[in-house]
């Protein structure tokens, strides 16, 4: 009778695979490691028994055999939003690719002591590396200030040459955004730009592209908002650019923002884009079918999940303050930024 967990019985174990197979424990061992020595029709042969059985690894056992646990822990925060859902996503997709599982815990408070506790909770479940997603200020001197006993890779307020961390390029994605709202709108108006919250590093980032590109462009800025990411926020911010007849262009932190504004803007009687050119930053799946559509800055949460494993992969297998270029963003151009006049 094939071995069951069901009905009381025990799993199948490594040895229940090796009777079926007719091969030696050993060679389980090998093909569920991945051993180049065992040849492929004794691969198959325990794989096909493996199946048969209904065998799972037994992960516990492994780390204590290996002292590998094979699981990379994520912390992350503000995962109700796009920016932060994504990297989480893109983080343990990452992962499983490059064979890992991912422990995830969700900060609902970015305390000292919640933080703390969190990471704890990984390492007593033996993750080998620690991801950290967090964007405010003060979490990241909190993250920085942990003395842990595995690696650890930021993926969120990372400045360029930053080691152990992975990160897209903020700055620039301000910049690029910027940009093309001065080459739209030319001499008729200024370049205004609604912020995300003061104390997250990567509204700051791409408030700080903002200026940089006026700056370089000898252009003085517009109005200087401030959101909290929120449509609601962006509503608001809406209403009182609209009052602005100097303001021409809007560079708004985050689609949610640019979605509440578009809103305003119109309820105001001010036409996007022929009065009001205006771009976001995320490109959230709904940003194509705003009315009108909305411009934005895309930012590839893939290859940042990717740079970001690499990385821990990298340290753990020995490499010391291991560094990876930031992610380039790209900017989409849509009918909020494209006037028909």
């Amino acid at each position: 009778m094939t071995p069951r967990a069901a009905g009381g019985q025990r799993p199948p174990s490594m040895a229940d695979v090796a009777a079926l197979a007719g091969v030696s424990h050993q060679t389980v061992s090998r093909v569920l490691n991945d051993h180049a020595v065992v040849r492929p029709e004794t691969r198959e042969r325990v794989q096909v028994a493996m199946r048969q059985l209904g065998y799972r690894r037994n992960a516990a056992a492994r780390a204590l055999a290996t002292n590998r646990s094979g699981l990379i822990g994520l912390v992350a925060a503000h995962l109700g939003l796009h920016g932060p859902g994504m990297i989480s996503v893109a983080v343990q997709d990452a992962a499983h690719d490059a064979g890992y599982a991912v422990a995830q815990v969700g900060l609902a408070e970015l305390d000292e002591g919640s933080l703390r506790r969190d990471v704890d909770r990984l390492l007593d479940q033996a993750v080998e590396a620690v991801v950290v997603a967090v964007a405010q200020r003060a979490a990241l001197e909190t993250v920085a200030a942990l003395d842990l006993p595995v690696p650890v890779v930021l993926v969120q307020g990372v400045v360029p040459g930053q080691p152990m961390a992975a990160g897209i390029d903020q700055g620039t994605g301000g910049r690029l955004a910027t940009g093309h709202l001065l080459d739209v709108v030319g001499g008729r108006g200024r370049v205004a730009h609604v912020a995300g919250p003061e104390d997250w590093v990567e509204a700051q980032m791409r408030r700080e592209g903002w200026h940089a590109e006026l700056e370089a462009r000898g252009v003085a800025p517009g109005p200087l908002l401030e959101g909290d990411w929120s449509a609601r926020s962006g509503y608001e911010a809406g209403l009182r650019l609209a009052a602005d007849r100097d303001v021409a262009g809007v560079f708004v932190g985050n689609d949610a923002m640019a979605l509440g504004l578009l809103r305003a803007l119109h309820e105001q009687g001010r036409r996007v884009p022929d009065d009001v050119a205006v771009v976001g930053f995320d490109d959230a799946p709904e940003s194509a079918y705003a009315w009108p559509p909305l411009s934005t800055v895309r930012q590839d949460f893939a290859a940042l999940g990717r740079r970001a494993v690499d990385l821990a992969v990298r340290t753990l297998d020995g490499e010391v303050g291991a560094t990876v270029p930031l992610v380039p963003p790209e900017l989409v151009v849509r009918t909020s930024s494209t006037p028909t006049g």
